[in-house]
């Protein structure tokens, strides 16, 4: 390819996103119906304002390394968005059944069902979430989506193996302030409990834990952290994420920022290519 060409693919095409990205060049997130750049050259997108030169050029930049494809890494929510659509397709029916020949008025008039909406709405934050995640994939740092649990319905959203250990990472889309309340103390046993909001969500980390189990019975020695990452939460100016029995509760630009930032010793080709292998795309 001669100069012209490879400046042309590096410039990139202007399009409209279709789905949530984020910035490879400067990190910010991209919302669908956004204009952004394509780049052929790294697979990725970035802002109109970004310039190519910040994204490529002539020495290699491991943060420039396209995520894997789909089909290897999972997509992000993907299963959630499936189970969306089964349970709305499922409502339209029932809907076109009670009213017969009226039943696509009663369709376009009816609301959504909140239990439907649910999903289509933790779908989005999981591909949210993915999308950042992805603009971190890298030789240092291995990303996962989706990933289906053997024996069982149940998956696991997101996985992150960095050369400093493996993190197991659960998108939750909620409402509110995340915050841990303490109960207990002299007299009675110390109780830790997470709140977002008014609403009691302290099994989400018996969840992710349960996960982390799972994951360290296939990575051995190496290190595995659970992380409850809320996109969309009302987190403090100031402060917020904490730790509760080991698991992370944060917001994503803070999550991306301790996986960019982790420092150790492990293949994280293997241990990505072994998770791969025993938890497949959902």
């Amino acid at each position: 390819m001669d100069q012209s060409a490879t400046a042309s693919a590096d410039a990139g095409k202007r399009m409209r996103l279709r789905y949530a990205g984020v910035c490879r060049c400067c990190g910010t997130d991209l919302p669908p119906g956004e204009h952004a750049v394509y780049e052929q050259s790294t697979k990725a997108v970035r802002c109109v304002a970004c310039p190519p030169s910040a994204s490529t050029g002539t020495t290699t930049d491991l943060t420039a390394v396209p995520p894997p494809a789909p089909a290897e890494g999972g997509a992000a929510g993907a299963s959630a968005r499936r189970e969306y659509e089964r349970r709305k397709a499922k409502d339209e029916e029932r809907l076109r059944q009670k009213w017969g020949r009226f039943g696509g008025i009663a369709v376009a008039l009816a609301d959504e069902k909140q239990s439907t909406k649910a999903w289509a709405t933790g779908a989005e934050g999981e591909e949210r979430l993915g999308a950042r995640l992805d603009s971190l994939a890298s030789e240092s740092v291995g990303v996962l989506h989706d990933r289906r649990i053997p024996r069982s319905r149940a998956n696991i959203d997101h996985i992150a193996v960095t050369t400093a250990g493996v993190w197991v990472i659960d998108a939750k889309r909620y409402q509110g302030r995340p915050e841990l309340r303490i109960e207990g103390g002299i007299f009675r046993r110390r109780v830790e409990k997470l709140f977002v909001g008014r609403r009691d969500c302290t099994a989400l980390v018996d969840g992710v834990l349960a996960q982390v189990g799972l994951v360290e019975e296939v990575v051995g020695d190496v290190p595995v952290t659970g992380a409850l990452c809320f996109v969309d939460a009302d987190w403090p100016l100031i402060g917020g994420a904490f730790t509760t029995r080991g698991v992370h509760a944060l917001w994503p630009k803070r999550l991306a920022k301790l996986l960019a930032g982790a420092e150790g010793s492990v293949d994280v080709p293997a241990v990505r290519q072994a998770l791969a292998a025993h938890f497949p795309p959902a």
